[in-house]
């Protein structure tokens, strides 16, 4: 990889253009508007650039040196992409575009061939002497692509026949024992199944991954199956429920006239039977509710001391399905009273009333308290021994960070839908002041994420809970999620973990959800690159707490251009068509942000009631965006709306 002595970057241009008299070749005549001082300029810098690129990759040479057979041209290309990059490149790129020579924009897939081009072309116009260099180049364009295609077949599979975009759906719960719903999803396009192991079980996760291999063989096409670890997740503990209150009410139209009533199932104490239709289920006294036949009136004073009437509309061994046109709110003193016409009347107590989920009303400027252990309650609750008390609390799943956080950093909850910055910091817990909060307060409820975008945590990337984990995935998935990963020797332990389970065959898919693991991205690639297929995924949701929102576009291109230099297939994640999946509309952004997976080699949609609808919305997209885009390469094809006859013209 030495340069030869006989190129301008070693013995200087200077002296390569007196070697050849100032007539070496043909260079265009000042006439034509050629500054031949300017390229002269040009090349010396180039070759001050291709030197560097030269010496990273030596630098390196260690951290190369562990990369599998199949990486290793990419990770070369991958250290001259970093070099290229660490200075500011822009003076010479408008220097390049000024001589209509490549600015090497787009050379993220192949950085030294597409230099050397630019550096042999402008030898031929300065009229310098030039060797070809391809020998010492990684990869050049066309290999660059064959690469990545490649390496997006060996980790994802196939791509479905006009479309160069994955697919992959994230499994409810329900697909553990939904056959048809497993098979609606491979007929409507899904190419990859994730499975995420933070939720369910072993036994679930096993019967989702079976009844997809099913549903593949019948469909007669590959599905390929990522299972995600867990990880080191933090996530808020256990809060208090609130009160045991079932609140119903009709449906009405603008008017206020009533064009659904409120429908509501009696069961027997204790009985978990679904009553057909009904949209919420108490318990009753099984006496009483065998008394009851369609037609009944049921009165009662709800916990407002409203007076309320229900009507029996049906029954079944289930239960009693009554109905209310008026909005109701039943409490556990609640009782309703049977009574028919002329005869006396029988009433029964309720049971099984739900309980409202546990939340906590945070304000801007109100404190709270982060506990290592025990259920989160509100604030106004008598003081304990330490008289903290009074404080709202929640805890947390991973304590253990509570010594590594510091005064003044900040600390994000649920998704970044709530700001605060610590206080106090202690072993036992944490003080936080909310700053980043509708006016009106926003409720925090348990299982929300915690995020720490400031800290310094040290927190391993394969829990217990994921080492033992992996026994099902390397029985069950192609491929494996390390979720929170964070420096390179979480890979390394991901991958000793998966030798020992005798399944270095699974693919690895880095997780990119926190800050450091973007800081440490190209360590990372590095590191995945010891297996024989890897890619990552840009884990959009936590990595926008964790960088900024207003970072989140750049930071999302950043990924991208290093991905393409290492020719690491991506998949772009994180509320892909999230209105659409979970509502049956998208908003105008989400179309616009899928349309954006075309740069990636896999998109990935979240569950929802519409993700069928989400998913074929998503092909068109994909499809139609496969024209117009390759990576950053915008494609020429043909405009055909506008190749015809103006408007101002058709009607002539």
């Amino acid at each position: 990889m030495k340069e030869s002595a006989e190129q301008p970057g070693e013995v200087g241009l200077a002296a390569a253009v007196a070697s050849t008299g100032g007539q070496a070749g043909d260079p265009v005549a000042a006439g034509d508007g050629w500054d031949a001082g300017l390229c002269r300029s040009i090349i010396e810098e180039l070759w001050s650039v291709r030197q560097s690129l030269l010496q990273h990759e030596q630098a390196l040479v260690p951290r190369l040196a562990g990369v599998s057979a199949p990486y290793r041209e990419s990770a070369r290309n991958l250290a001259h992409y970093l070099a290229l990059r660490r200075a500011d490149r822009r003076p010479l790129q408008e220097k390049l575009a000024t001589l209509g020579v490549s600015s090497l924009g787009r050379s993220e897939s192949h950085v030294l061939a597409n230099l050397d081009k630019a550096l042999g072309i402008l030898h031929r116009l300065g009229g310098l002497p030039w060797t070809d260099r391809s020998s010492e180049e990684p990869v050049g364009m066309r290999g660059s692509r064959e690469l990545l295609e490649r390496h997006a077949l060996d980790l994802l599979g196939a791509c479905p026949a006009g479309r160069d975009v994955r697919i992959m759906v994230t499994l409810p719960s329900e697909a553990a024992a939904d056959d048809r719903l497993v098979r609606r999803l491979v007929d409507a396009g899904m190419d990859i199944a994730r499975i995420n192991c933070a939720h369910d079980g072993p036994a679930q996760w096993e019967a989702m991954a079976a009844r997809v291999r099913q549903a593949a063989a019948q469909a007669g096409r590959p599905v390929r199956i990522l299972m995600d670890l867990g990880g080191p997740k933090l996530r808020t503990g256990p809060i208090a429920p609130g009160p045991a209150v079932l609140k119903l009410k009709p449906v009405r139209d603008e008017y206020g006239h009533v064009v659904a009533p409120a429908r509501l199932g009696l069961r027997a104490a204790g009985s978990t039977a679904a009553v057909p239709g009904a949209q919420a289920h108490l318990g009753v006294e099984e006496g009483w509710l065998a008394r009851l036949k369609a037609g009944d009136r049921i009165r009662l004073n709800d916990a407002r001391d409203a007076r309320r009437e229900l009507l029996v509309v049906a029954c079944d061994d289930a239960g009693v399905l009554v109905e209310c046109d008026r909005t109701i709110y039943v409490a556990e003193q609640t009782r309703l009273k049977l009574k028919r016409h002329g005869r006396h009347a029988h009433d029964t107590g309720v049971a099984d009333v739900p309980c409202k989920p546990g939340r906590l009303l945070l304000r801007p400027g109100d404190r709270l308290r982060v506990t290592r252990e025990g259920v989160g309650m509100p604030g106004g609750v008598p003081a304990d021994d330490a008289g903290v008390g009074s404080l709202p609390s929640v805890p947390c799943t991973l304590p253990e960070v509570f010594e590594q956080v510091r005064p003044g950093e900040r600390i994000w909850f649920d998704d970044g839908h709530i700001g605060a910055v610590i206080r106090e910091a202690g072993a036992e817990g944490l003080e936080v002041e909310i700053t980043q909060a509708p006016p009106a307060g926003a409720r925090l409820a348990a299982d929300k994420g915690i995020n720490l975008p400031d800290s310094r945590l040290t927190l391993p990337a394969l829990t217990a809970k994921d080492l033992e984990d992996l026994a099902t995935v390397a029985r069950c998935a192609d491929m494996v999620g390390l979720s929170f990963v964070q420096g390179s020797a979480d890979v390394d332990a991901l991958r000793e973990r998966l030798a020992q389970l005798g399944a270095t065959h699974l693919g690895l898919v880095l997780k990119i959800e926190t800050r450091r693991a973007f800081e440490n991205l190209p360590t990372l690639m590095f590191a995945a690159m010891a297996s024989p297929a890897a890619g990552i995924m840009i884990a959009r949701g936590d990595l926008a707490v964790e960088c900024g929102f207003e970072r989140l576009a750049e930071v999302q291109e950043e990924m991208l251009w290093a991905a393409e230099a290492a020719h690491m297939p991506v998949i772009w994640a994180t509320q892909v068509l999230e209105s659409l999946a979970k509502t049956g509309m998208p908003s105008r952004a989400e179309i616009t942000d899928a349309a954006m997976g075309e740069r990636a080699e896999c998109v990935m949609l979240n569950k929802g009631p519409f993700i069928a609808d989400a998913m074929r919305v998503l092909d068109d997209i994909l499809r139609r965006m496969r024209a117009h885009q390759d990576k950053k390469r915008s494609l020429l094809r043909a405009l055909g709306a506008w190749t015809g006859p103006g408007p101002e013209q058709a009607g002539d």
